[in-house]
């Protein structure tokens, strides 16, 4: 079985999160490919994400490293599941791999958080929104891949319509709700989405107005809740990738920050009538 040349940010995390319990046990990885009938580069290949592991070998290897957590043991395992299920899968090749590592996040996550200081959530654009969003852009795309990325993002909602879908809670600064990337007509609808968004059961808009004091530097960045908390990511967003952290540190770190701006953004009626006002002035 050749190794995969591009492992997704899913599979390169189990490897990781592998690679942790391997260095927490002591155990060299000659020692551990020995134990799987391979060698070292065996291990390192499963711990890069470059080869695929079973549930099974999962808990053979969690068992050989005298593993005492069983509720990220399972995690691991369900993280096994193999690569093509996911919608977001139809669009590999076309769009870049970050884009659907994004939609997959999303896809698995428990819980979701979101700072967007300059653009509406991804997850929460209209299509005439989002495309003059990519538009304004510095590259100037082909259309196929404009399309692409459109429909992507307006497809990963698609997890809203689940029976249970994962509470999200979406911070958004005023700056992002006036920025005019669009027309007035354009911007209207995307607002009135948002103002939408106040029925739906697991979404909750909060706007962080002009007037509030920010204390310390914060930028757009999502919050992905994994099965437990070890297993948390975030995703820096920036004008051309998204980068993911998942160090326990840096987990800490944002989940402070997340707490900060929950004390100081609006609550979601102040925010709903705060985003109304904002259509009537369009």
């Amino acid at each position: 079985m050749p190794p995969r040349s591009s492992p997704t940010a899913r599979q390169a995390r189990l490897g990781a999160e592998l690679r942790k319990l391997r260095e927490a046990s002591g155990l060299p990885a000659r020692a551990v490919g020995e134990f799987l009938g391979g060698n070292q580069a065996t291990v390192s290949h499963i711990e890069a994400g470059r080869w695929g592991v079973s549930a099974d070998r999962v808990r053979r290897l969690a068992s050989f490293y005298s593993a005492s957590d069983p509720q990220l043991v399972d995690a691991l395992c369900a993280m096994t599941e193999a690569r093509g299920k996911g919608w977001w899968e139809e669009y590999r090749g076309i769009l870049p791999a970050s884009f659907l590592d994004i939609a997959e996040l999303e896809n698995h996550a428990s819980f979701l958080r979101s700072i967007r200081m300059l653009h509406v959530p991804g997850i929460l654009q209209t299509a005439d929104y989002s495309r003059e969003l990519i538009g304004s852009g510095v590259l100037s795309l082909p259309s196929r891949e404009m399309a692409a990325r459109v429909e992507h993002r307006i497809r990963r909602r698609e997890i809203f319509n689940r029976t249970d879908p994962p509470k999200f809670d979406a911070f958004i600064h005023e700056a992002a709700l006036r920025m005019r990337y669009c027309s007035s007509d354009v911007m209207r609808s995307q607002l009135e989405l948002l103002e939408e968004t106040a029925d739906w059961p697991s979404v909750r808009v909060r706007v962080i107005p002009f007037d509030t004091r920010i204390t310390g530097s914060v930028h757009s960045v999502l919050y992905a809740g994994g099965p437990i908390p070890k297993l948390d990511t975030v995703q820096l967003d920036n004008a051309f990738d998204g980068h993911f952290l998942d160090a326990e540190a840096q987990l800490v770190e944002y989940r402070s920050l997340f707490d900060t701006i929950d004390e100081i953004a609006l609550d979601t009626n102040e925010s709903l009538k705060y985003i109304h006002r904002i259509v009537q002035d369009l």
